[in-house]
C-alpha cells in the first residue's frame, strides 16, 4: 500500500470531510455556488447531495457524529466493533461503551468520493492473503483497518452466517488477521418456522453474552428500550416515505435511498436520524401535494433496482437516473420489513414487529430485526422459495408499480450470481424487462461507469421505456 496512505488515517479523513461539508448548511446558495466553482472535483458530488435540501444537511451531520464517535473512541475509553451492514447497530448503542465501524458504508463514501476509490484498500486485502474474488464492498474499507490506517478493532461482531458467504467470510478473515474475539450470528435456509425463530432468539442472545464478555460491559435496559421505542417512530417515517412512491409520479428523489440506509445502517435508533427522516416526509409530501416527481420533472418510467445500487464515482447512478427521468423505486437495500410497511401485503406473515415490554420482548425484537435486515433475509435459501428473492422482488415491482426492474451487484456476489439469470428470466416472464449490469457497484476497475451507463441507455431505449 502506499505510504501516503497512511499519513492521514482514513476515519479521521471522513470524520473531517463530512464536518466541514455539515457546515454548508448555513452557507447561501451565492456562497455555495462559489464553492463548487472552486472544487470542481467533488461538484458533481456536492451539487446533487445539496439539491434536496435540508435533509442533506442533517445526513451530513450524522456522518460527521458517526465519525467522530469513531476517532475519538479510544481517548473515551470504548471498544470499537468491525460490523456489517446487515446489522442493526442498536445492540451496541445500548451498551454504551461499543462503537460501531460498518465496512461497507466507508466503501460507499470512497467510491463515490475519490475517482481513486479504495482500489488500494482492496489490493491490500488480497496482498495479505485475502480472496480477490471475495465482495469488494468489504474490502474496500477492510484494507484500511488490516493495514493499520483506520482506529484500532477490538472486536468483531456480524449478522451474515452462510446468507453471504464473501461477507461472513471477509470478517472471520479481518477477525484472524487481527486477533481479535469473534462472533457471527448464523441463519437457516427458511425464515418463517418456529424453530427458526426460536434459534434466532437464543443465537442473539448468545452474541449479546459474547459483547458483555468481550467488551467488558452490559447494556443499559432503559437505554434499548429509549432507542427501540425512537425506532418505531422511524419505521413509521420510513414507512410514509414508501407509501408516498406508490404515487403516480414518484415524489421521493431517488438519493433519498442512499441517504435512508446508510443513515440507518450507522445511526439506527438516534434522535437525528429521525430529524432527518422528517424532513424528508416534508419534501416529498409537497412535491406529492404538487404533482411533481423527486426529480423535479416529467416522470418517463420508474425502475425498481432489485438488488443493490451503483456507488460509483459522484453518485453516477443516481444522477444518470434523474436526468434520464427514470424514478428509483428503491433497491433491496432500502427495505426493512417492519410489519406495517406498505409493501408488507404480498409477505404477511415474515416481518418484524418492535415490543419493548420487557427485556426478553426487545431481545427478541432486536433478534428479530436482524434476520431481516437487506440481504440476510431476502437471499438466505433458494432464490424461488417461499418469502425469498423472487417472491419479494415481484411484490415490490407490483405495489411500486415498477416498469423495469435493475440488478446491480459485485463480481463476488456468488449468492446472487448463481441465479440471477434465472431470476432475470423469471422477471420477464411476469412482464417486466429486466436489466444486469455487469460491473462492480464499488469498484471502477472492473467497469467504469461510463460504459455501465452506455449499457444502460441501450436497454432503456431499446425496451421502449425512454
Amino acid at each position: 500500500m502506499r505510504p501516503a496512505l497512511k499519513e492521514y488515517p482514513l476515519d479521521l479523513l471522513f470524520a473531517r470531510t463530512f464536518q466541514v461539508a455539515q457546515k454548508l448548511g448555513r452557507s447561501t446558495e451565492k456562497e455555495r455556488a462559489i464553492l463548487l466553482q472552486s472544487v470542481p472535483y467533488v461538484s458533481g458530488l456536492l451539487g446533487p447531495i445539496l439539491s434536496i435540501g435540508q435533509p442533506a444537511i442533517t445526513f451530513l451531520e450524522l456522518m460527521a457524529d458517526y465519525y467522530g464517535n469513531l476517532i475519538n473512541a479510544k481517548k473515551e475509553g470504548k471498544k470499537v466493533v468491525m460490523t456489517t451492514f446487515c446489522f442493526d447497530p442498536t445492540i451496541f448503542y445500548a451498551f454504551g461503551n461499543l462503537v460501531p465501524v460498518t465496512l461497507e458504508v466507508g466503501t460507499v463514501i470512497t467510491s463515490i468520493l475519490w475517482k481513486r476509490g479504495s482500489f488500494d484498500f482492496m489490493d491490500f486485502c488480497t496482498e495479505v492473503g485475502f480472496s480477490e474474488t471475495g465482495c469488494s464492498s468489504q474490502r474496500g474499507t477492510m484494507g484500511a483497518y488490516l493495514s493499520g490506517a483506520g482506529v484500532e478493532i477490538d472486536l468483531v461482531a456480524v449478522n451474515m452466517g452462510g446468507v453471504c458467504d464473501t461477507n461472513s467470510n471477509a470478517y472471520s478473515f479481518a477477525a484472524q488477521y487481527l486477533n481479535k474475539p469473534f462472533y457471527g450470528l448464523d441463519y437457516p435456509s427458511e425464515l418463517t418456522p418456529d424453530e427458526v425463530t426460536d434459534y434466532h432468539h437464543k443465537d442473539y442472545r448468545a452474541l449479546i453474552r459474547f459483547l458483555e464478555e468481550h467488551g467488558q460491559c452490559r447494556f443499559d435496559i432503559d437505554r434499548l428500550r429509549e432507542l427501540l421505542e425512537e425506532k418505531k417512530i422511524q419505521d413509521e417515517l420510513t414507512n410514509e416515505l414508501e407509501e408516498m412512491q406508490r404515487l403516480v409520479p414518484n415524489p421521493l428523489p431517488g438519493i433519498f435511498h442512499l441517504l435512508i440506509y446508510a443513515a440507518r445502517y450507522t445511526n439506527s435508533g438516534s434522535k437525528k436520524f429521525t430529524r432527518m427522516l422528517r424532513e424528508m416526509v416534508e419534501v416529498v409530501r409537497d412535491n406529492a401535494t404538487n404533482g411533481r416527481s423527486g426529480m423535479g420533472q416529467t416522470e418517463k418510467c420508474r425502475a425498481l433496482l432489485f438488488y443493490i445500487d451503483n456507488f460509483s464515482f459522484n453518485v453516477g447512478m443516481f444522477d444518470w437516473l434523474a436526468r434520464h427521468q427514470v424514478s428509483h423505486m428503491g433497491s433491496m437495500l432500502s427495505r426493512f420489513f417492519p410489519d406495517n410497511a406498505p409493501y408488507r401485503r404480498d409477505v404477511s406473515g415474515t416481518c418484524f414487529s418492535i415490543d419493548t415490554r420487557s427485556l426478553d420482548t426487545m431481545i427478541d425484537t432486536l433478534a428479530d430485526i436482524n434476520a431481516r435486515m437487506p440481504m440476510t433475509r431476502t437471499i438466505r435459501g433458494p432464490y424461488d422459495a417461499p418469502n425469498m428473492w423472487l417472491e419479494d422482488s415481484l411484490s415490490l415491482a407490483k405495489i411500486y408499480k415498477a416498469d423495469c426492474c435493475v440488478y446491480n451487484g459485485t463480481p463476488g456476489c456468488r449468492n446472487t450470481w448463481s441465479n440471477v439469470k434465472l431470476i432475470a428470466r423469471d422477471l420477464e416472464k411476469h412482464g417486466y424487462p429486466t436489466h444486469l449490469v455487469y460491473a462492480d457497484a464499488f469498484d471502477g476497475r472492473v467497469e467504469s461507469w461510463e460504459a455501465t451507463a452506455m449499457r444502460m441507455e441501450e436497454f432503456f431505449k431499446i425496451r421502449g421505456l425512454l
